[in-house]
């Protein structure tokens, strides 16, 4: 191992990112909640600050990904379609096969500068979550339950609320609603097959609901629906702690651009679109395995250097309390001093820790837990 990669490996160093990372965070949840008296006054002023906002913190984690680790992605496409990205509203479906395919779908937002405006269909849970839950606040991000009865309401409001909103943005949406494990797919097959739908290899049945309701919801809104799936080289088994730990992986994503109004309208043809869909993203993933690549022009988008200013300013800002508090601690000999600081380094350690948890694939759902409640995804 080269001295970069030993230093990538330590502790001290995943420490110090973690620091920087909740500190500008906890300062950007601050701000956000001092811009809330413009949202009466001027909503698209408001819209633009937290956009610029929310970059600084969803960036950090994107440097972790393109510059700390260094993981290339390569973009397979039309290249007839490819102008066309960062230039419109679109639905970006991912798949969720992988505990960084989110990370990867902010690579991509930000490769065409849509990053600081991206939305998501989120979990309500992440939504208490400090830093990226309360920005997400901040940000008009659509939360749910998981419960169609009682998110239905919610989940409407809160597209609608976008149709006026002042930047460019992409709404992604994992349609499987949880990440793909063996068991989640036994479950999600003999569902299939109590339906009469066709059985899938690589995913779950996609929710159907959450998916129509977001193209009526944005229609004449949103230009395009991408269907993006995503893979890794060589077996590779991606996690954020891997990338944090700086460890190089090698991700292909494929994106198809299918216009909006080529998507029906009503409710059960919609739903049949998206199954047909799912099965095409079947057959994709199985030539993938077979031959490595995908369809399409084989592209590696710019590589934009904000995330990596914006993390270096941030850690310039944040390291002199820190450098001072260690030069008062050290000048001080106070063994209580010594205890709080060592304190506040577990504290920032563990939550970071269980941030990651939060992303971790067996942790993401209890979906098929419970085999007596198998219900239609």
């Amino acid at each position: 191992m080269d001295i970069i990669g030993f230093l990538k490996s330590q502790f001290l160093c995943h420490l110090f990112i973690s620091y920087v990372f909740i500190g500008t965070g906890l300062i950007i949840n601050l701000i956000q909640l001092f811009t809330l008296p413009l949202w009466p006054l001027n909503k698209q002023l408001y819209r633009k600050i937290n956009c610029r906002l929310a970059y600084c913190v969803s960036s950090q984690l994107v440097m972790l990904l393109e510059w700390w680790s260094g993981t290339d992605c390569t973009l397979y496409t039309d290249l007839t379609n490819y102008s066309k990205y960062g230039k419109e509203n679109a639905i970006v479906i991912l798949n969720h096969n992988f505990e960084i395919d989110f990370l990867c779908g902010w690579n991509f937002c930000e490769r065409f500068g849509l990053l600081g405006s991206s939305k998501v269909l989120a979990k309500k849970e992440l939504s208490y979550v400090p830093v990226i839950g309360w920005m997400w606040y901040f940000l008009e991000i659509v939360f749910c339950k998981r419960k169609w009865e009682e998110d239905r309401k919610t989940v409407v409001q809160g597209l609608q609320n976008l149709r006026d909103y002042p930047e460019h943005f992409w709404f992604l949406i994992h349609c499987e609603g949880t990440r793909f494990t063996e068991k989640k797919h036994e479950i999600s097959m003999q569902v299939a097959e109590a339906k009469g739908l066709p059985k899938l290899k690589y995913h779950l049945l996609p929710r159907t609901k959450g998916f129509a309701v977001t193209v009526q919801s944005l229609r004449n809104v949103v230009s395009a629906v991408y269907d993006s799936t995503l893979n890794f080289r060589n077996n590779e088994n991606p996690t954020l702690l891997g990338v944090l730990n700086g460890k190089k992986y090698h991700a292909d994503l494929y994106v198809r651009r299918i216009p909006l109004e080529e998507i029906p309208e009503d409710d059960q043809e919609c739903a049949q679109w998206l199954h047909k869909l799912y099965q095409e993203k079947d057959s994709f993933q199985e030539e993938y395995y077979k031959t490595g690549t995908y369809p399409g022009t084989a592209i590696v988008p710019a590589r934009r250097p904000w995330t990596l200013l914006n993390w270096l300013f941030w850690a310039s800002l944040l390291s002199y309390p820190l450098c001072k508090g260690l030069a008062n601690m050290i000048s001080s000999g106070s063994y209580l001093t010594l205890t709080v600081f060592a304190l506040l380094m577990v504290i920032v350690s563990v939550g970071v820790r269980r941030m990651i948890g939060v992303t971790e694939i067996d942790r993401g759902s209890t979906y098929g837990n419970n085999e007596n409640k198998k219900k239609q995804p």
